[in-house]
């Protein structure tokens, strides 16, 4: 027992011990031949294309439509139709089945449908059962053919969209590759367009209805079907089921002409609230026509192949400079793609991470590459191209891209073939030509106080700026008597204010319930506020645990738990607006507004003096007559995330006097009529 037991020990070790192989030791074995499914293809009058696989594994079909119809349609000033259209076909439902009935059917036969369109291609799908088959494909076709688009789903899906808007600048990777292909392509070329609130709210269900209905034709469609199924008896309920489809006209996808010309430029943008910088370098790459595609993929592998990459090996593991780092020279299909490198790195390291970059690029211009470092990418590249044919939906996958991309059949094999043939002199050879090092654009986001003048070395640094544009005000902006204006302020400031009174902060501590949709949240709060410079440190007790907020310079900060996390601009800029409008800060500043009187109004009843101030919106104060203590504040603001102004309305009341500060202890707000915060202080310092 003592000898079988000591023998699995040893054998295990040794399994163990050939497992732990380096990347460079690991030999891979020639890959095997294999045949591909056979694909039935047919095409229909109306000018439909199917591509059908048989594939008895299991008792499920897919039916899977490409749609020759994109965003590149989208007009300049509607933005956003195409996607719209592609969401809301599914989303909505169709005239037979609308969104709530078909959501329904679905879920109880565990079937899936959706529809798409992205830039320059659309699509819907379906995956049933096979013995459901029968019963949903004309449910598929009326959804495809003759989608409904109600207002109501038409204004959700706006509003989602809109939220999307407003977190675009949440995250450093987005918002690198974003404006990157901007600096390549142009910041108005169609295919770096965005959608912005003011391209939403243009579009209309019209608008909606004609896209789809100019598209969604049969000299536009190329459908694949695979599953458990007989060809003959599929072609022939396929031909029933989309024959009525119209034929249409075919459409022309028009991508722009890329005049590039290969400028030296360093780019940054300022994210506050990081503590590293996300860096791309780089400048155009090329098209899939290129003879030298196979010689450029290969030329990638080695220099950006993953962990056994040079970028990966040298800036990564030798340097240390970076968390991630990657990249390549793409080759698109209708335009040309990019040549791009990134690096993710800290602040203090951003020039020396782009110097590793743009160094590996020259060692591949200078050098040949060792004769096994080619072999080695080349067999890691070819047995990770097995995995695009591992499924006979991949291969229909293949063949319906091919045929919509313009490629022939046998592209893939006379590629992997043109892989094998690739060489040393090669890959030096598409490095000189296609590469160009001293010819990059630099783009650096990263916190701009950490990252310092780094960036100058590199040429004249152009601050990009990312501000998401709101839509201009629909509300008319009311006029009034400047003068009285002026007296009025006067009398609200020196009835917040004593004459005399001075004060750098002021604290408060009290009670404050947050009124959600899942019931009220109480929060006690402390906060001290700055006018100075807008700085706020807001201590709270909350069900979830303590947190503090700080606000100073522009940005903010949240501790919770323990732990410390920078606060993204989307949060900080509202709650330094909200210092900069408050009664107090526009007491303190009353001699830089231009007040205007706008006479007498009656709020709930009781008559008030309305004074409109400009604060960082305009702010219309309802001042009593007898205190000129303001008793309402109105205002419109724009509320990102619903993408939309809303009317925001405080009430205050007991008023108390501090220190020479009038403070309302009490107040609530309402954001279009709806209550949304209510505040109850319990004291008041001012120091």
């Amino acid at each position: 027992m003592k000898r079988t037991i000591l023998f699995s020990m040893l054998t295990l070790f040794a399994i163990s011990a050939a497992a732990q192989k380096r990347y460079d030791e690991i030999k891979y074995p020639k890959l095997n031949e294999f045949k591909k499914a056979d694909v039935e293809e047919f095409k229909l009058d109306n000018g439909i294309t199917f591509f059908l696989v048989e594939d008895k594994e299991l008792p499920l079909i897919r039916i899977s439509a490409t749609v020759r119809a994109g965003s590149l349609q989208d007009p300049d000033d509607k933005i956003g139709l195409a996607s719209m259209t592609g969401g809301l076909m599914r989303e909505g439902g169709s005239e037979n089945y609308p969104a709530d009935e078909l959501n329904v059917l679905l879920e109880d036969k565990a079937a899936f449908m959706s529809t798409f369109i992205g830039q320059g291609s659309g699509g819907a799908s379906m995956n049933i059962l096979k013995e459901d088959f029968d019963e949903l494909l004309p449910v598929f076709v009326d959804l495809v053919q003759n989608p409904l688009f109600p207002e109501d789903k038409i204004e959700l899906s706006k509003t989602q969209r809109k939220s999307g808007i407003s977190r675009r600048n949440d995250q450093q990777a987005g918002i690198a590759n974003r404006e990157f292909r901007k600096l390549i392509y142009g910041e108005d070329s169609p295919i770096t367009r965005q959608i912005e609130y003011a391209t939403l709210d243009a579009i209309t269900r019209n608008d909606l209805v004609a896209f789809h209905k100019e598209t969604f034709v049969g000299n536009n469609m190329t459908l694949g079907v695979i599953g458990d199924f007989d060809t003959k008896k599929m072609k022939k309920k396929l031909e029933e089921a989309f024959g009525s489809f119209p034929a249409g006209t075919a459409n022309n996808l028009i991508y722009p002409e890329i005049n590039y010309s290969y400028p030296s430029t360093v780019n940054f943008i300022n994210k506050s609230d990081v503590n590293q910088s996300y860096v791309l370098v780089g400048h155009i790459g090329g098209l899939r026509e290129n003879p030298d595609y196979a010689k450029l993929q290969m030329m990638n592998q080695i220099l950006g192949g993953g962990f056994a990459g040079r970028l990966f090996q040298t800036v990564r593991t030798d340097l240390g400079l970076a968390y991630a780092v990657g990249g390549g020279y793409s080759s698109s299909i209708n335009y040309p793609g990019t040549f791009s490198l990134f690096v993710m790195t800290k602040s203090s390291t951003t020039a020396e991470a782009i110097d590793a970059l743009i160094r590996e690029v020259e060692k591949m211009q200078e050098s040949p590459v060792a004769q096994e470092e080619l072999e080695d990418a080349r067999d890691r590249f070819l047995n990770s191209l097995v995995f695009r044919y591992d499924s006979k939906q991949k291969i229909l996958n293949e063949r319906i891209s091919n045929e919509y991309n313009g490629l022939s059949k046998d592209a893939f094999n006379k590629y992997v073939e043109d892989l094998k043939k690739v060489t040393i002199s090669d890959i030096q050879q598409v490095a000189k030509e296609y590469l160009k090092p001293g010819k990059v654009q630099i783009l650096v986001v990263g916190n701009a106080e950490e990252v310092g003048d780094q960036l100058q070395k590199y040429g004249t640094v152009n601050e990009i700026d990312i501000t998401i544009p709101t839509p201009k005000s629909d509300k008319p902006s009311a006029s009034g008597d400047a003068a009285k204006g002026k007296e009025w302020l006067g009398k609200m400031a020196k009835a917040i204010i004593a004459p005399g009174t001075t004060f750098s902060t002021i604290k408060s501590v009290g009670n404050l319930t947050r009124v959600t949709p899942m019931g009220n949240v109480d929060i006690k709060i402390t906060s001290t506020i700055s006018y100075a410079n807008y700085t706020l440190d807001a201590k709270m007790e909350t069900p979830q645990g303590n947190m503090e907020m700080m606000v100073s310079n522009g940005s903010g900060k949240m501790i919770m738990m323990g732990r410390e996390q920078q606060l993204p601009p989307a949060m900080v800029t509202p709650m330094i607006n909200e210092m900069k409008n408050s009664y107090i800060n526009i007491a303190l500043n009353a001699d830089d507004h231009n007040p205007e009187y706008l006479g007498m109004e009656t709020v709930d009843g009781k008559e008030y003096v309305a004074l409109k101030v400009d604060g960082t919106s305009e702010i219309v104060f309802y001042l009593d007559p007898a205190t000129a203590l303001p008793a309402v504040t109105k205002m419109n603001v724009f509320a990102p995330q619903m993408g939309k102004e809303v009317e925001v309305v405080t009430s205050y009341s007991n008023w108390e006097v501090t220190n020479g500060v009038a403070y309302a202890f009490a107040y609530e707000t309402k954001n279009d009529g709806q209550v949304i915060e209510k505040s109850k202080v319990e004291s008041i310092e001012a120091n």
